[in-house]
């Protein structure tokens, strides 16, 4: 047995600083990428990919996605990371987000924001 051809190999990134507490939750809507900044759909309690002016509860970051989801055909689990050190330079913001504008909120739910030293 070969591990090369019968394995997909890990690449590793930069996203987690440490160890991160990492849960399963529901993506409603999109093609998300490890990184993604969620933010919880109050009327679904299912995650999208926050933005500043949603207006639907989704506006306030409180998870990062851990792994890549393709549900822009219907609702996927995922893996997300919900407490933790992350390192904002590998993050994937929506519309009206930045690291500035989203580290309140998720330091509010225990994920804290670290910058990239190397």
């Amino acid at each position: 047995m070969n591990y090369v051809e019968d394995h997909a190999l890990f690449t590793p990134d930069q996203l987690a600083d440490g160890e991160v507490k990492v849960i399963e939750a529901v993506i409603a809507a999109g093609t998300l990428v490890r990184g993604s900044v969620l933010g919880k759909v109050t009327a679904s309690g299912n995650y999208i990919l926050s933005a500043s002016a949603a207006g639907d509860g989704s506006e306030t970051p409180s998870l990062i996605l851990a792994e890549d989801v393709d549900a822009s055909s219907d609702p996927k689990r995922a893996a997300v990371i919900a407490g933790g050190c992350v390192n904002e330079d590998e993050l994937i913001f929506g519309t009206g987000h930045d690291a500035d504008s989203v580290r309140a909120a998720l330091r509010d739910v225990g994920i804290i924001l670290t910058k990239s030293v190397g």
